[in-house]
C-alpha cells in the first residue's frame, strides 16, 4: 500500500507522528493509500522553517514572484491530465469535472500574475508644507490554509496563489481524504521556481488544525468546509489575534418563475443539483418554482432527465454524469436524510435508494433523488446534504419564493430563472446572498472577481480570490514624510555664526 508524505522545504518528508489516515478509492471502497497525520510538534517545526524563508521571498521583486506564477500556470497546463486522474482516483469525480477543478484554480494563478499592479500603494504629494504621504501593501509573514475534500486542486490554489504572490509563506493543510493533488501542486510550485519553505504542504487532522490556530507565527488563516468547523476556526483564530476568513455550508435556492424557459431551467437543475454527486458548496439543492403550474411543469421535465443520469466510476468514460460520494460515512449520512424527508412528509418523486452499480457494490455510489412538496421545517430543507438530492419547495408568489431564500440561515449562492428583466433586477438587488445567478445556475465568479457567501456561509470581512485576496494577505502601511530643507540652495564654505 502506498504511504503518502508531507511536502516540506521542497522535499517529500515521511510523517513522524506515527498516526495515519486511510485514503479510499470511493469507487471500490478499498483503501488505496495511507496519509500521515502531523503532530503539533511537527507543525511548529514546519512553521518555523517557513518563517525563516519568508523574509527573503517578501523582499523579492513582485514581478519576479509573478514569474513563478506564470511558470506554474504553464506546468499546470502541461500536467492537466495527470492531475485530473489523481484527483478522480481519490475524490471520485469524473475526469471532465476534475479538469474543471484544476482549471478554476489555474485561473486564480493567472490572475496572480498581475500581482505587481495589485500590490501598488497610493501616493499624495504635498499633503502639507513639504510633507508627502504614501501607503505600502506588505506581506503578513506566514499564513495558512485549511482546505476541503470536494475541490482538492481549486481551493488550495485559491488560497496559496494570492498569498504567495503577496510575499507570504504558506502552510497548506489539505483534506486528508484526497491529499495527493495538493502534494503534486507543491512539487509543481518548486519546479516553477518557488524557493524551498515558501509552500509547505502538511497533512493532518484536528491536532494539526489546532496547532495552526494556536501558533503565534501564523498571521492569517483561510478555511473552507462545514459551518460548525468554520465557526470553530473563526472563533479560535480570531481570539488568538489572527486574521481569519472562513467559508461554510450552503443551501442554494434556484427560483423558477412562470415565464422561464422550463427546458432550460430543468437542464440547469440537473447539472447544478447532481453534478459532482452534489458535493459542491455551490450546488443547487432547492428548486423553488412559483405557482403549481410551474412546479408541475418542472417536475415533469426533471423526472426523465434524472432517470437517464449515468452514474459510475471515472474510468467508465467522459460520458459519466457523476461518480461516488467521497466516503461511506458521507453516503450513510445522506441516505439518513433521505429517510428523514420521507418520514417528515416530503414526496419522493425519484427514489435512488436501491441504486446498485454492478461490479462496484462496495463503492460509495448513491442514486439520484428528487423530492417534491418539501417544507421549510424538514431536515432535508434545513441541512446541507452534500449528495445527489434535489428538493422542490412550491411557492405561490415571487415574494414567497424570495422569502424562502432570504430566510434560510445559509447565504452562499442563489439563482433565478426568468425572462423578465425587472424581476431579475429586483431579485439581484434585494437578495441577502453573496453570489447571484440570473439564468445561471452555479454563479461562481471568475478569478478577477471575489467568491464569498453571506450569513452562516461566510465568516470574515474579505472574500476569496480577486482583489479581496490581495487585501486579505497584506497589511497597509502608511508613511508620512518630510525632509529638512536647505541643501538645495547649494554648499556653504564658512562656519555660520551662532544665532
Amino acid at each position: 500500500m502506498q504511504e503518502l508524505t508531507h511536502f516540506i522545504n521542497g522535499e517529500h518528508v515521511k510523517g513522524g507522528s506515527g498516526r495515519f489516515a486511510d485514503v479510499f478509492n470511493p469507487a471500490t471502497g478499498e483503501v488505496q493509500a495511507r496519509v500521515p497525520l502531523a503532530s503539533k510538534q511537527e507543525l511548529d517545526a514546519i512553521i518555523a522553517k517557513a518563517a525563516e524563508a519568508q523574509p527573503k521571498w517578501a523582499a523579492t521583486n513582485p514581478q519576479r514572484r509573478a514569474r513563478v506564477m506564470m511558470e506554474f500556470v504553464r506546468l499546470l497546463n502541461r500536467d492537466m491530465d495527470k492531475l485530473a486522474e489523481a484527483l478522480s482516483r481519490e475524490h471520485g469525480k469524473t475526469i471532465p469535472d476534475a479538469r474543471g477543478d484544476v482549471q478554476r484554480g489555474l485561473e486564480v494563478a493567472e490572475f496572480c500574475i498581475g500581482a505587481p499592479h495589485l500590490l501598488k500603494g497610493e501616493y499624495t504629494d504635498a499633503a502639507g508644507p513639504g510633507i508627502d504621504m504614501y501607503s505600502m501593501r506588505q506581506a503578513l509573514g506566514v499564513v495558512a490554509g485549511i482546505t476541503p475534500f470536494n475541490f482538492p486542486a481549486m481551493i488550495p490554489m485559491w488560497k496559496f496563489c494570492p498569498a504567495i504572490s503577496c510575499g507570504n509563506a504558506f502552510i497548506l493543510k489539505p483534506s486528508e481524504r484526497d491529499p495527493s493533488v495538493p502534494l503534486m501542486l507543491g512539487e509543481l510550485m518548486k519546479e516553477a521556481g518557488l524557493p524551498d519553505g515558501i509552500l509547505q504542504v502538511v497533512n493532518g487532522d484536528k491536532e494539526a488544525v489546532d496547532a495552526i490556530l494556536d501558533n503565534e507565527t501564523v498571521q492569517a488563516i483561510g478555511f473552507v468546509g462545514s459551518t460548525p468547523i468554520a465557526q470553530y476556526i473563526y472563533g479560535r483564530g480570531c481570539s488568538n489575534g489572527k486574521r481569519v476568513q472562513c467559508f461554510g455550508g450552503a443551501k442554494n435556492h434556484m427560483i423558477v418563475m412562470p415565464d422561464a424557459d422550463m427546458d432550460q431551467a430543468a437542464d440547469a437543475l440537473i447539472g447544478a443539483g447532481y453534478g459532482a454527486a452534489g458535493e459542491r458548496c455551490m450546488a443547487i439543492s432547492v428548486a423553488v418554482p412559483v405557482g403549481d403550474a410551474t412546479a408541475d411543469a418542472l417536475i415533469e421535465r426533471l423526472i426523465p432527465r434524472i432517470e437517464k443520469l449515468k452514474v459510475g466510476p471515472y474510468t467508465a468514460g467522459d460520458d459519466v454524469d457523476y461518480g461516488p460520494l467521497v466516503t461511506a460515512a458521507a453516503k450513510e449520512r445522506a441516505l439518513g436524510l433521505v429517510e428523514s424527508g420521507i418520514r417528515q412528509g416530503a414526496k419522493l418523486v425519484v427514489d435512488g435508494r436501491n441504486f446498485n452499480l454492478q461490479g462496484y457494490e462496495d463503492g460509495f455510489f448513491m442514486g439520484a433523488h428528487l423530492f417534491d412538496n418539501v417544507t421549510t421545517d424538514m431536515d432535508i430543507y434545513r441541512q446541507e446534504i452534500f449528495a445527489p438530492v434535489l428538493s422542490q419547495v412550491r411557492a405561490k408568489t415571487y415574494e414567497e419564493a424570495l422569502g424562502y431564500a432570504m430566510d434560510h440561515e445559509y447565504g452562499n449562492g442563489t439563482a433565478i430563472f426568468t425572462r423578465d428583466g425587472d424581476t431579475a433586477r429586483d431579485f439581484a438587488n434585494r437578495i441577502n446572498i453573496g453570489m447571484v445567478g440570473i439564468n445561471v445556475p452555479i454563479p461562481v465568479p471568475l478569478a478577477y472577481h471575489t467568491f464569498g457567501g453571506w450569513k452562516k456561509s461566510g465568516f470574515g470581512d474579505l472574500n476569496q480570490h480577486g482583489p479581496d485576496s490581495f487585501r486579505f494577505y497584506t497589511r497597509t502601511k502608511t508613511v508620512t514624510s518630510r525632509w529638512p530643507s536647505g541643501m538645495k540652495e547649494g554648499g556653504e564654505f564658512h562656519f555660520k555664526a551662532m544665532d
